[in-house]
């Protein structure tokens, strides 16, 4: 069964047979007997053949879903098999968003791979709420999201405080403002650059505008680095991770403003699917709690400033 399923969900990937069959390394009639054998043994039909395409029909949908879910467990059952006599060792899905992703998980990977050289990792970088979606469909191992998760079927746990800032370009006008602090009331005029729907940031950025009693005009990107870009070229104002902001701030690009009330804290969390872990997902696991690993990577960020300046 677990080749069928293999066969088919290449061909409905590749939306063609011939593709499929180079990257099985099989021959062309041997995919389409599988294909075949595999139909007649759920009882209709899954593709759609022409000869300008093959594309799922709605019964080949539902069975591709639940295809990525079963080939994905029992690949994560062979892993935990052969974890109970191997060492630490072997591949590692991971899925972050944004802001932990693109600027903190880099130098996590750098200290796991120092440590555990066998394991191989691959990253997925998403919003909150497609990193959840993935683990849930056992696609990833482990999932490393900001803020909030209504999941009840993933195991969630906070492993790391964020600080989020208010940021501005350099030149603008409360940059340089000389009151010591600001109000939320300040910024209530201004626009404000967020992250989509489904952004951990981007909630956070909502809890900040129910603080300050205000619905600001907004701007909606899709990434962090667009965000940052948009602000330092005067378009607005945004709400950003500490550790999104930190290489911007320190060349004097952006500016913190120091705000009434904030900075506002939230927690990085991780989620996983299955009670069960391999070697390699334990010991990342233990890394991420390892609160001397965040706290040297401040310390080398801090050093390599000290350096340039």
């Amino acid at each position: 069964m677990e080749q069928k399923l293999e066969v088919f969900l290449k061909v409905a990937e590749k939306e063609s047979f011939s593709r499929a069959a180079e990257e099985l390394h099989m021959t062309q009639p041997a995919v389409s007997q599988y294909i075949q054998l595999f139909e007649r043994e759920m009882g209709t039909k899954l593709l759609e053949r022409s000869n300008k395409y093959v594309r799922l029909n709605k019964a080949g949908e539902i069975v591709y879903h639940h295809a990525k879910e079963i080939i994905g467990l029992y690949t994560k059952m062979q892993r935990l098999v052969d974890d109970v006599t191997n060492k630490t060792s072997g591949p590692l899905s991971i899925g972050a968003s944004y802001t932990f992703g693109e600027y903190v998980l880099p130098h996590i990977i750098a200290h796991t791979l120092e440590q555990y050289p066998l394991i191989k990792p691959t990253i997925t970088i998403g919003n909150t709420k497609e990193i959840a979606e993935l683990v849930s469909g056992h696609q990833l191992d482990i999932g490393i999201i900001e803020g909030g998760l209504r999941n009840s079927k993933l195991k969630v746990e906070p492993f790391l405080e964020d600080e989020m800032h208010i940021v501005v370009s350099a030149n603008h006008r409360l940059a340089n403002d000389n009151k010591t602090e600001l109000r939320g009331s300040d910024l209530a005029n201004e626009t404000w650059i967020v992250r989509e729907n489904g952004s951990g940031t981007r909630e956070a950025t909502e809890h900040v505008f129910q603080l300050f009693d205000m619905a600001p005009k907004i701007m909606e990107f899709g990434s962090n680095q667009l965000i940052k870009e948009s602000v330092e070229a005067g378009l607005g104002v945004s709400l950003l991770s500490k550790w999104a902001i930190r290489k911007e701030v320190e060349l004097g690009t952006l500016k913190r403003l120091k705000i009434e009330g904030l900075p506002f804290y939230r927690k990085f969390s991780f989620i996983v699917k299955t009670p069960f872990q391999t070697k390699a997902m334990e010991s990342f696991l233990n890394l991420l709690r390892a609160e001397d690993i965040i706290l040297n990577i401040e310390t080398v960020n801090s050093k390599n400033k000290r350096k340039k300046y």
